[in-house]
């Protein structure tokens, strides 16, 4: 049996593109296994080594091994890291892509749930918010405007944005609903929010549902939330 703990010699790694980066860090490393380059018990590299070495961020490396685990390629071993595993010559020929494929339409239900649960909270948030609510929505668009504006990442706020929203509508279970819908869409999300134009679109979105919001207008949040919705998902599916 392979010894789980040995590790790799050095090999040369890619760095990835701009577009896609987990999918070709995926690929890599899955065609070092073909290969023979990293083999059974072998065990990765630190997220964070794995990171500098392929010049992607360590989401991109956790979003890369995720979906070699789906594979079957890749295994989580408790006091030990991510191995690999042994092999059949099937599980090495499943093509990258029709994991993809399962994981598109996976997103899109989950986009699914959201058009079915973010629309009625944000007019519940518009009969409910409170004073002190209404200014943190404001300090969060505030903060993603500024965001926006320098070019800057705005993930946190999206997803503050939201979850502040679910808040003002005080119902708890509904909260924590949304809260898995949050991480288990967060790939995507970040995906979406770094095409052209995106960011904009989005803190525009946020600003038609505050604006609601702040009108006490129940049946104009519900609307905007839904058609913000609507243009998060063109994007996002376009993207995969």
């Amino acid at each position: 049996m392979a010894n789980p703990r040995r590790e790799p010699a050095t090999v040369q790694l890619e760095t990835v593109r701009k577009e896609r980066r987990y999918e070709q860090v995926a690929e890599q490393i899955q065609r070092l296994i073909a290969e023979g380059t990293l083999k059974p018990g072998d065990r990765l590299p630190p997220e964070r080594e794995l990171a500098i070495r392929f010049g992607v961020a360590r989401s991109s490396i956790r979003d890369a091994v995720r979906t070699l685990e789906v594979m079957g390629i890749l295994e989580p071993r408790q006091g030990t890291g991510t191995v690999v595993r042994d092999l059949s010559a099937e599980s090495l020929v499943v093509p990258l892509a029709s994991v993809l494929v399962r994981k598109r339409e996976l997103v899109a239900e989950l986009i699914d749930v959201r058009r079915m649960l973010e629309p009625a909270l944000a007019a519940r948030a518009a009969k409910n918010a409170s004073v002190e609510e209404i200014a943190e929505l404001d300090d969060i668009l505030r903060r993603q405007g500024a965001k926006v504006r320098r070019g800057e990442p705005t993930i946190e706020e999206d997803s503050e944005f939201h979850y502040a929203i679910g808040r003002a509508a005080r119902n708890s279970v509904l909260l924590k609903v949304l809260d898995v819908l949050m991480d288990l869409l967060r790939e995507s999300r970040t995906r979406s929010l770094q095409a052209p134009g995106r960011a904009e679109r989005s803190y525009a979105g946020h600003q038609r549902v505050l604006r609601a919001i702040k009108r006490r207008d129940a049946e104009a949040a519900e609307k905007a939330v839904r058609k913000h919705l609507e243009e998060i998902e063109s994007i996002v599916m376009r993207q995969f």
